[in-house]
């Protein structure tokens, strides 16, 4: 029976929906409809008739239904709206194709962008559920379009802080010193694509602004690999500092809330470039020009906000006028391991003043200052391990005199508590509260040992103060609130009368400081921060952010392993490519080849495939995408159809020809 012969079952389209929106000008949404389906339709008024195979009928109908309700939305209905969802009715899913193409996204100047096929609102989904989403296909799939502008969506609705966009294509191909121009002329052709999508999501004007404030960044692979530091570069453990190069995974450094965080990643970077950061107390450190600060700038400090920069992006910037531009965090009293001690601390801060550290005699004050004359004469109710005349000597202090007098070991690296009241005997006996007119108060110490001086700094930078030295004997000093410098009653008046200010650090310079061997480490720390030389607190992964690596299968398996190992606290990581149009060098793998073999058990890990029926480019791309598919699947099956007759024949011998 004909499908013009068939029992006619008849759709009512409701009165508010036009039938042209639906119909199409000059009809030509029926025409698809009539051409995709084995069914007669048939239309008077708001009547649709439909003859044919109750299979084709049905779905007919639910086409209708579907197209009505996308038109209820407020979205208009195009050819390409009617394809769609032709194809998602073909695939027998019980996901509704009003659902798959009416999902906004995000909405910029008049235009939104949705999914428009099946597995592109899949793939948008994984990236709402997941951390790390993979979405692989051919070109014109929609992976990078749709994954930017979920990261939009998510700097905008304030899920994450900064997008990060990065393509492999450099180290594919051409190597950027061959090529004419600046930096940025060289980077710019590989990453145009990404600029592009940049200018369909937001307002032109907004995106310098987000660029410069790193808010966005957009930058070659090569400048997440370095984020790294020399291997002897000194990182603060409970134990002490240790250098960078001897840490492993599992060791513990200590963090940003002077507490210890596990390490989660050590991994090698080779010789790179260095900078030597200094702050304008005199602390410094080296790292690579990719090597992460979580800065404070005078627009941040409006919003309570902060950023993280790498330092090829400070250079060149470090002023406003005169006034210095980054604030860098101080660490909270560093907590190191405990240990006993056979001078009571404050006691010991003392005697590192004028007193008398004869090898033969008790030690003895000779300060003027009554409240410590009177604490000398009852020294001896202090409980000691020890008779402090022998306790000095095993500390190696009996006999030092002004120039040589120094903080052991045994104290320094010590408790916060320990190391506060040593501080705090040092500065009752040689250091000073300096009033400034109404203004918070100055500490300054001045002792005429240059070891002690050092040790002093030390001391303070480890409780999560500032300490500069402000000449050969002095040091001024600034305490966190809550860190009293001073017992001495005489002194702490003055000290409390004002408060002793907020002590800072602002980046002063950064200078080249050649080349050396790298190393970069991941911790566990929430806000991915660890503590360096002089107390400087520095980052190396990426918390709060969006990040996409484009073009992923021009990626080694080592640059993809790097590049999630960057995953850091409250951030999405999106991967995308194609595993078909490979660029790199022969006999190198592709990460992305091989990256699901390694992560597909791993929760919170998806891995979304996309096909030429994804293709959103002209229409006739989806087809050249489908026609290679197919030219592939043919030759691998002839392929395959030869070598197992000859195999056979030959045995071994046709194997060793192929090794060959």
């Amino acid at each position: 029976m004909s499908a013009a012969d068939r029992p006619g079952h008849t759709v009512v389209v409701p009165s508010s929906i036009p039938m042209v929106a639906l119909l199409g000008p000059r009809d030509e949404h029926l025409d698809l409809i009539e051409k995709a389906f084995s069914a007669d339709v048939h239309v008077r008024g708001n009547q649709v008739t439909l003859r044919g195979e109750p299979a084709e009928v049905a779905l007919v109908e639910r086409l209708l239904d579907e197209l009505v309700t996308i038109i209820r939305t407020g979205q208009g209905v195009t050819s390409e709206t009617v394809e769609r969802a032709i194809g998602i009715l073909r695939t027998e899913t019980t996901e509704r194709p009003a659902d798959v193409l009416s999902l906004n996204i995000l909405s910029n100047r008049g235009r939104t962008i949705r999914p428009k096929t099946l597995n592109q609102k899949r793939y948008v989904e994984s990236i709402d559920r997941h951390t790390v989403t993979f979405g692989i296909g051919p070109a014109g799939t929609g992976k990078t379009y749709l994954a930017m502008a979920k990261a939009v969506q998510a700097l905008q609705s304030k899920n994450v802080n900064r997008i990060i966009l990065t393509r492999p294509a450099v180290e594919a191909g051409e190597r950027l010193g061959f090529l004419p121009g600046t930096l940025s002329e060289k980077i710019d052709p590989y990453l145009r694509p990404l600029y592009d999508a940049l200018h369909d999501m937001l307002d032109p004007e907004s995106i310098p602004k987000l660029l410069a404030a790193n808010t966005i960044e957009v930058a070659p692979l090569a400048y997440m690999r370095g984020r790294a530091q020399p291997v002897d570069t000194p990182v603060a453990t409970p134990e002490g500092f240790r250098p960078i190069g001897s840490l492993h995974v599992g060791d513990l450094v200590v963090g940003r809330n002077g507490l210890p965080t596990p390490v989660l990643g050590v991994y090698p970077q080779g010789r790179r470039q260095v900078f030597r950061v200094t702050t304008q107390d005199g602390a410094s450190t080296l790292c690579c020009g990719e090597h992460l600060w979580t800065v404070r700038t005078p627009e941040d400090k409006r919003d309570g906000g902060q950023r993280t920069l790498p330092v090829r992006d400070m250079v060149g910037r470090l002023r406003r006028g005169h006034v210095r531009r980054y604030e860098v965090p101080l660490v909270e009293p560093v907590e190191l391991v405990p240990q006993d001690v056979p001078v009571d601390p404050y006691e010991l801060g003392l005697l590192l003043g004028e007193g008398c550290r004869t090898p033969s005699t008790t030690p003895s004050s000779s300060t003027a200052d009554p409240e410590l004359r009177n604490r000398s004469r009852h020294r001896g109710a202090v409980v000691v391990a020890s008779p402090v005349t022998t306790a000095l000597r095993d500390l190696g202090l009996a006999g030092t005199g002004p120039s040589t007098r120094f903080v052991p070991d045994v104290y320094q690296l010590n408790s916060a508590r320990v190391r506060l009241h040593l501080l705090q005997g040092l500065l009752d006996r040689d250091g000073d509260p300096v009033a400034q007119g109404g203004r918070a108060c100055r500490v300054q110490y001045t002792t005429t040992s240059p070891r002690l001086r050092d040790d002093v700094v030390w001391l303070v930078r480890s409780l999560g103060g500032v300490a500069h030295r402000s000449g050969a004997d002095t040091v001024d000093i600034r305490l966190p609130a809550g860190q009293s410098p001073f017992r001495l009653a005489r002194k702490r008046a003055v000290y409390d009368e004002t408060g002793g200010g907020r002590p800072v650090r602002f980046i002063d310079s950064i200078e080249p400081a050649g080349e050396e061997e790298t190393v970069c480490i991941q911790v566990a720390a929430e806000d991915s921060l660890y503590v360096t030389d002089d107390f400087l607190v520095t980052h190396n992964t990426l918390n709060d952010a969006f990040i996409i690596l484009d073009e992923a299968q021009n990626t080694s398996p080592e640059q993809m392993k790097m590049f999630l190992t960057r995953l850091g606290f409250g951030s999405k990581m999106v991967v995308t490519g194609d595993v078909t149009q490979v660029d790199l060098p022969s006999g190198t793998r592709s990460g992305l080849r091989v990256v699901e073999d390694i992560l597909t058990s791993i929760e919170d890990v998806s891995f979304n495939r996309l096909t030429s029926h994804d293709v959103v480019r002209h229409r006739l791309v989806g087809h050249i995408v489908a026609a290679y598919d197919d030219y592939e699947a043919r030759r691998t099956s002839a392929a395959a159809g030869e070598l197992a007759p000859d195999t056979q024949r030959r045995g071994p011998r046709s194997t060793r020809r192929e090794e060959r």
